[in-house]
């Protein structure tokens, strides 16, 4: 996850998202679908997905991600929160 990061901070949003699926996958396997780990790296590949515009992907991966927060912690959680405000960024950047 880290080495993804610095992936992402080149600019390197390909080999990015790679890394970030590779985790994902790994994450759901093992600690499950909802963990909360597993949810911090689909917002993680969403703003990927959202840093190389492709803002359809990016937007279903956080409302993925906030929907299951809302129910795993609560619509007022503070990781609830932070994957709205990075869906928000999203559509600001569409110009939504």
């Amino acid at each position: 996850a880290c080495l993804a990061s610095t992936y992402g901070n080149q600019g390197r949003w390909n080999a990015a998202e790679e890394l970030e699926v590779q985790v994902i996958e790994t994450r759901k396997n093992k600690l499950g679908a909802d963990h909360p780990d597993t949810l911090t790296s689909m917002n993680n590949l969403a703003s990927t997905y959202r840093n190389q515009g492709r803002w359809d992907a990016a937007e279903e991966l956080f409302v993925q991600v906030i929907e299951t927060h809302k129910k795993k912690l609560g619509a007022d959680h503070p990781f609830t929160l932070i994957s709205m405000a990075n869906l928000a960024s999203t559509y600001q950047n569409q110009g939504r």
